[in-house]
């Protein structure tokens, strides 16, 4: 299969000093929460794909979060006239040609046929928030069916830099985003193999090849939702081999990262 890659890295979150300490987190500029890449197409016919084929793996909607997938769909359809698609009753004409019928049965699955970010939907749930619900087509190295209706700290497990005090940090983001100033952040990872699609179950290691030629970050945003109140986290992968990256700001995060 064709590896989807981009031609370049929007963000190397790694060369900046407010970007480069966990959690690393910004403000999202007016109208840039949703993006649209050269890897549009590409992303979109895999995602097609895998809601086809697999929808079990990369779907999972808690009855709670419900209303939270309706609003997120209602909210994510006023952004797509900016991206460049095409709204006509109950159909979507997306940038590369496919029409997508909305349906509202199922918001998240919907969503995840419409633009390139996943989705994954957080309530608060006690001191924490909890995830109950998601469209995940491109994870990385982790695995929905594991993470669906535990909180923060459940899912982060096992990630070792997820320690108490950055789970506390990530938490208050969660209480204190507002609707109107969405957050971002992002990572980035060598991989060996571009596949987008990439689960992986808890004590399960990720492979540490030799020729790890492609450098995979994610954008992360965060957003609260006005009216349900629920915290949104949405990904934008990036998969670009690493001769498209700047040599210094490759061997600086391979220095990092050995």
């Amino acid at each position: 299969m064709t590896p989807i890659l981009q031609r370049r890295l929007p963000q190397m979150p790694w060369m900046q000093p407010a970007t480069a300490r966990l959690p690393g987190i910004q403000p999202v500029a007016p109208g840039d929460w949703l993006r649209l890449d050269e890897a549009f197409s590409g992303q979109m016919a895999e995602r097609d794909r895998l809601i086809r084929e697999i929808p079990h793996a990369i779907h999972a909607l808690h009855p709670e979060a419900e209303p939270a997938a309706q609003e997120l769909l209602d909210l994510v359809l006023t952004a797509l006239p900016a991206l460049g698609h095409v709204i006509k009753g109950d159909r979507v004409q997306r940038p590369d040609g496919v029409t997508v019928l909305l349906d509202r049965s199922a918001p998240l699955l919907t969503l995840g046929r419409l633009v390139q970010e996943d989705f994954c939907i957080h309530l608060a749930s006690g001191p924490e928030h909890a995830l109950m619900g998601a469209i995940l087509c491109f994870p990385a190295s982790w695995t929905l069916a594991e993470k669906i209706g535990r909180p923060l700290t459940g899912i982060h497990t096992p990630v070792e830099v997820y320690d108490d005090a950055l789970a506390a940090r990530v938490q208050r983001l969660f209480d204190a985003v507002r609707p109107e100033q969405p957050l971002w952040r992002a990572n980035a990872l060598l991989y060996e193999d571009p596949a987008l699609y990439q689960p992986r179950r808890e004590g399960e290691r990720r492979p540490r090849p030799q020729s790890r030629n492609h450098l995979r970050s994610e954008r992360q945003c965060l957003v609260r939702l006005p009216k349900t109140r629920a915290v949104v986290f949405s990904i934008h992968t990036t998969v670009v081999h690493v001769d498209d990256v700047d040599p210094a700001a490759l061997e600086a995060f391979r220095a990092l990262h050995p």
